[in-house]
Protein backbone atom coordinates (compact mmCIF):
# COMPACT_ATOMS: atom_id res chain seq x y z
CA UNK A 1 0.00 0.00 0.00
CA UNK A 2 3.15 2.45 0.62
CA UNK A 3 4.30 1.72 -2.56
CA UNK A 4 1.08 2.20 -3.99
CA UNK A 5 0.60 5.65 -2.74
CA UNK A 6 4.65 6.59 -3.66
CA UNK A 7 4.27 5.76 -7.01
CA UNK A 8 0.85 7.75 -7.30
CA UNK A 9 2.48 10.57 -6.20
CA UNK A 10 5.54 10.06 -8.62
CA UNK A 11 2.95 10.10 -11.46
CA UNK A 12 1.29 12.70 -10.13
CA UNK A 13 4.00 14.73 -10.06
CA UNK A 14 5.41 13.82 -12.90
CA UNK A 15 2.26 14.56 -14.64
CA UNK A 16 2.26 18.19 -13.06
CA UNK A 17 5.80 19.28 -14.25
CA UNK A 18 4.85 17.90 -18.14
CA UNK A 19 1.70 19.81 -18.10
CA UNK A 20 2.68 22.83 -16.04
CA UNK A 21 2.88 26.46 -17.37
CA UNK A 22 3.16 26.00 -20.94
CA UNK A 23 6.80 27.63 -21.07
CA UNK A 24 8.72 26.61 -23.96
CA UNK A 25 11.80 27.60 -26.39
CA UNK A 26 11.47 29.67 -28.81
CA UNK A 27 11.14 28.49 -32.39
CA UNK A 28 9.50 26.72 -34.73
CA UNK A 29 6.03 28.28 -36.67
CA UNK A 30 5.71 29.88 -39.93
CA UNK A 31 6.73 33.40 -40.35
CA UNK A 32 4.22 36.30 -40.64
CA UNK A 33 0.49 35.33 -41.94
CA UNK A 34 1.51 31.90 -42.43
CA UNK A 35 3.73 32.33 -44.69
CA UNK A 36 5.40 28.93 -45.80
CA UNK A 37 7.69 29.81 -48.71
CA UNK A 38 10.14 32.45 -48.74
CA UNK A 39 12.53 34.06 -51.03
CA UNK A 40 15.11 36.03 -49.92
CA UNK A 41 16.36 38.78 -51.92
CA UNK A 42 19.91 39.64 -51.25
CA UNK A 43 19.81 43.25 -49.27
CA UNK A 44 21.13 45.99 -51.27
CA UNK A 45 24.63 47.55 -49.50
CA UNK A 46 24.08 51.08 -49.20
CA UNK A 47 27.17 50.96 -46.74
CA UNK A 48 30.71 51.21 -47.45
CA UNK A 49 31.46 47.76 -46.04
CA UNK A 50 32.58 45.52 -48.76
CA UNK A 51 30.20 42.47 -48.64
CA UNK A 52 27.74 43.22 -46.26
CA UNK A 53 24.53 42.62 -48.19
CA UNK A 54 25.54 38.92 -48.53
CA UNK A 55 26.41 38.99 -45.10
CA UNK A 56 23.31 40.14 -44.07
CA UNK A 57 21.80 38.00 -45.98
CA UNK A 58 22.77 34.86 -45.59
CA UNK A 59 22.56 35.39 -41.93
CA UNK A 60 18.91 35.68 -42.61
CA UNK A 61 18.78 32.58 -44.61
CA UNK A 62 20.33 30.45 -41.93
CA UNK A 63 18.16 32.22 -39.05
CA UNK A 64 14.96 31.45 -40.81
CA UNK A 65 15.93 27.45 -41.94
CA UNK A 66 17.19 26.61 -38.43
CA UNK A 67 14.44 28.87 -35.97
CA UNK A 68 11.26 28.79 -38.55
CA UNK A 69 8.91 26.08 -40.58
CA UNK A 70 8.92 28.50 -43.73
CA UNK A 71 11.11 26.74 -46.20
CA UNK A 72 13.31 29.38 -48.68
CA UNK A 73 13.14 28.33 -52.03
CA UNK A 74 13.41 31.10 -55.00
CA UNK A 75 11.50 33.85 -55.98
CA UNK A 76 8.88 31.77 -58.55
CA UNK A 77 7.94 29.35 -55.74
CA UNK A 78 7.98 31.86 -53.08
CA UNK A 79 4.33 33.03 -51.20
CA UNK A 80 6.22 36.33 -50.00
CA UNK A 81 9.56 37.65 -50.67
CA UNK A 82 11.96 39.20 -47.87
CA UNK A 83 14.06 41.93 -49.54
CA UNK A 84 15.78 44.83 -47.76
CA UNK A 85 19.71 46.73 -47.27
CA UNK A 86 22.11 47.66 -45.02
CA UNK A 87 21.21 51.35 -44.33
CA UNK A 88 24.96 51.89 -43.11
CA UNK A 89 27.93 50.15 -40.69
CA UNK A 90 29.55 52.69 -38.88
CA UNK A 91 32.55 52.55 -36.85
CA UNK A 92 33.49 54.74 -33.55
CA UNK A 93 36.30 54.85 -31.43
CA UNK A 94 35.41 53.84 -27.83
CA UNK A 95 38.92 53.62 -26.31
CA UNK A 96 42.59 55.06 -26.91
CA UNK A 97 45.49 54.33 -25.66
CA UNK A 98 47.04 57.64 -26.59
CA UNK A 99 45.70 60.49 -29.24
CA UNK A 100 46.79 58.50 -32.01
CA UNK A 101 46.69 55.09 -30.59
CA UNK A 102 42.32 53.16 -30.67
CA UNK A 103 42.11 50.44 -28.28
CA UNK A 104 38.31 49.53 -29.13
CA UNK A 105 36.23 50.62 -31.70
CA UNK A 106 32.09 50.32 -31.90
CA UNK A 107 30.79 48.80 -35.25
CA UNK A 108 26.71 49.73 -35.77
CA UNK A 109 24.47 48.60 -38.35
CA UNK A 110 21.35 50.11 -39.53
CA UNK A 111 19.11 47.11 -41.57
CA UNK A 112 15.64 48.17 -43.88
CA UNK A 113 13.85 44.77 -43.88
CA UNK A 114 10.04 44.55 -45.72
CA UNK A 115 8.18 40.92 -46.01
CA UNK A 116 6.50 41.48 -49.38
CA UNK A 117 3.30 39.53 -50.50
CA UNK A 118 2.64 37.53 -54.19
CA UNK A 119 0.11 40.37 -54.19
CA UNK A 120 2.61 42.88 -54.01
CA UNK A 121 1.79 44.22 -50.75
CA UNK A 122 3.68 44.52 -47.25
CA UNK A 123 3.05 41.48 -44.85
CA UNK A 124 5.50 43.13 -42.15
CA UNK A 125 8.37 45.64 -42.38
CA UNK A 126 11.10 47.55 -40.05
CA UNK A 127 12.82 50.41 -40.97
CA UNK A 128 16.61 51.27 -39.47
CA UNK A 129 16.97 47.80 -37.39
CA UNK A 130 20.24 48.95 -35.28
CA UNK A 131 22.36 46.75 -33.32
CA UNK A 132 26.34 47.09 -32.64
CA UNK A 133 29.31 44.75 -31.46
CA UNK A 134 32.81 46.11 -29.99
CA UNK A 135 36.27 45.14 -30.82
CA UNK A 136 39.48 45.34 -30.14
CA UNK A 137 42.24 47.17 -32.87
CA UNK A 138 45.42 45.75 -33.00
CA UNK A 139 48.21 47.06 -34.65
CA UNK A 140 48.61 44.00 -37.20
CA UNK A 141 46.24 44.52 -40.61
CA UNK A 142 45.12 41.54 -40.63
CA UNK A 143 44.05 40.95 -36.85
CA UNK A 144 42.49 44.08 -37.12
CA UNK A 145 40.48 43.01 -40.19
CA UNK A 146 39.56 40.14 -39.11
CA UNK A 147 38.32 41.32 -35.65
CA UNK A 148 36.19 43.73 -37.93
CA UNK A 149 34.73 41.51 -39.92
CA UNK A 150 34.09 39.03 -36.77
CA UNK A 151 32.32 42.08 -35.43
CA UNK A 152 30.36 42.78 -38.57
CA UNK A 153 29.51 39.15 -38.47
CA UNK A 154 28.16 38.84 -35.12
CA UNK A 155 26.03 42.26 -35.63
CA UNK A 156 24.20 40.22 -39.19
CA UNK A 157 23.73 37.22 -36.55
CA UNK A 158 22.29 39.65 -33.84
CA UNK A 159 20.20 41.41 -36.68
CA UNK A 160 18.62 37.84 -38.27
CA UNK A 161 17.71 36.69 -34.85
CA UNK A 162 15.82 39.16 -33.46
CA UNK A 163 14.03 40.00 -37.08
CA UNK A 164 13.26 36.62 -37.94
CA UNK A 165 11.85 36.34 -33.86
CA UNK A 166 9.89 39.54 -34.64
CA UNK A 167 8.16 38.17 -37.88
CA UNK A 168 7.46 34.72 -36.21
CA UNK A 169 3.81 34.00 -35.33
CA UNK A 170 3.55 33.02 -32.12
CA UNK A 171 6.42 35.40 -30.89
Amino acid sequence: MKNLKWLLSVCVLVFMFLASCGYHFEGGGYIKNDVTRVAVDALKNKSSETGAGITFTNALIREIIQKTDTKVVDESHASAVLKGKVNAITFATLSRSTTESVIARRVTASVDLKLIGRDGKTIWSVRNFTSYEDYNVSEDMITDETNRKEAVDKIATRIAEKLISKMLINF
